[in-house]
């Protein structure tokens, strides 16, 4: 529209800078001639100007009957990473694998409400005799309340950690995303529920709301999946999820400073959802988290602890199994990685990471020769580097030392991608 105005006022001045060239000894036909094309072409003009701004008109009358706007739109989104592991005694177990691949979208509704789905699809192949799992990681619709708040309701990532709501692999450093916040907090942790998101001023962000939670009851104490995970192995991801005890969460980050993060998460709820001959148990589980990126460099630390209550009285029934359920779990890392070398769109930055993590810290006392010991803290040493290729994909090389199970040792190659 704006175009077609322009071009008015550009044949306008070009109709009055055409009268005043004439000479003044110029025959009446010629100038005749000129004046009736001028006219036929700001007769154009005006049609062009009145076509377009009917047909505006007309599309914002139709968006206006049928509740819609202009400014809806969906857009879709992607991410995945495949790698190899090669350890370095029993290379029997040497592997490569389509670890996940996701497809989502995001649709808007109007300027405030849109839609955000993702549909996760793990190891590659899902039938009944493979190992590969088709899910729905997120599905919630976000409503903005005003120009600080607003509100999700459906399936979300638990806001919880560094990690857990930025887990594509262009997000973190090595192959794998670290232990901690897979083996205490369980990644990808999702749950189903309504949150309010704030934006406050001085860089606050606060997160709260209501959720499904754990599920205490399908504990297997004869599955070693509860040693790798205590909640990734009780999580219910809103499938089917038993909904009689639900959680409160919140979790509030500080980006006061250019390039600096501080954060706290908390998540508690009851897990026995009233079973009958269980006892009311609790989960709670924490987390203290900091990123700062001065410059080139990447300096990231985490601490989480995890506890379940009044867990003696549900492990009498399971003394003699291997697996009983844990009163406590904690785990810790740091981690720092520099931008070393960048040509173009390729950037290399190496890294290293020290965590340390117990999935079964501590036991309630079941009484002498029947309290199971707490195992030992693994420490796990990672350095490696990821290679950025352009905006949206990583190649990366790890190589990882264990310190009470060696036979992890390993080297890992991998690729990822994310939009």
């Amino acid at each position: 529209m704006k175009q077609a105005h322009h071009a008015f006022r550009l044949a306008c001045l070009a109709a009055a800078c055409a009268l005043m060239s004439l000479p003044a000894h110029a025959q009446s036909a010629d100038l005749a001639a000129k004046v009736d094309q001028l006219s036929s072409e700001l007769a154009a003009v005006k049609a062009q100007l009145a076509s377009q701004s009917a047909a505006q008109s007309a599309l914002q009358n139709a968006s206006v009957a049928n509740g819609a706007t202009v400014e809806a739109a969906t857009v879709l989104t992607s991410y995945g990473e495949m790698g190899a592991r090669f350890y370095n005694k029993d290379t029997a177990r040497n592997s490569a694998d389509l670890t996940r691949f996701v497809l989502g979208f995001q649709h808007r509704f109007d300027p405030k409400t849109k839609l955000v789905a993702e549909v996760e699809v793990e190891h590659a192949v899902t039938s009944a005799d493979d190992a590969g799992e088709v899910a729905i990681e997120q599905a919630y619709v976000e409503r903005q309340l005003s120009d600080r708040w607003a509100a999700r309701a459906g399936l979300f990532v638990m806001p919880m950690g560094l990690l857990n709501e930025n887990h594509e692999p262009t997000a973190y450093y090595g192959v794998e995303r670290n232990f901690v916040e897979t083996a205490i907090i369980p990644s990808t942790w999702r749950e189903g529920g309504v949150q309010f998101v704030g934006e406050l001023d001085r860089g606050v962000t606060v997160q709260a709301g209501v959720s499904t939670g754990f599920n205490l009851t399908k504990w297997d104490s004869t599955d070693a999946e509860t040693a790798e995970s205590p909640l990734g192995a009780v999580h219910q991801e809103m499938s089917q999820a038993r909904s009689r005890d639900w959680g409160f969460f919140g979790a509030v980050n500080w980006r006061g400073v250019p390039g600096l993060q501080l954060g706290t998460a908390l998540f508690t709820g009851q897990g026995d959802h009233g079973d009958a001959g269980v006892p009311k148990m609790g989960v709670t589980l924490w987390d203290l988290h900091a990123r700062y990126t001065p410059g080139a460099w990447d300096l990231s630390a985490l601490y989480a602890q995890g506890t379940i209550s009044r867990t003696a009285d549900f492990n009498q029934t399971l003394v003699g199994n291997d697996y009983l359920v844990p009163s406590r779990f904690s785990g810790w890392y740091t981690q720092a990685a520099y931008k070393l070398w960048s040509n173009g769109d390729l950037t290399l930055s190496p890294f290293v990471r020290w965590e340390e993590f117990n999935t079964r810290e501590a036991y309630a006392d079941l009484g002498a020769g029947l309290t199971p010991a707490a195992a030992k803290a693994e420490r796990v040493i990672t350095v490696g580097a990821n290679l950025a290729v352009g905006s949206g994909v990583v190649v990366k090389a790890d190589v990882q030392r264990f310190k009470q199970n060696s036979n992890d040792n390993r080297l890992n190659l991998g690729l990822g991608w994310s939009f």
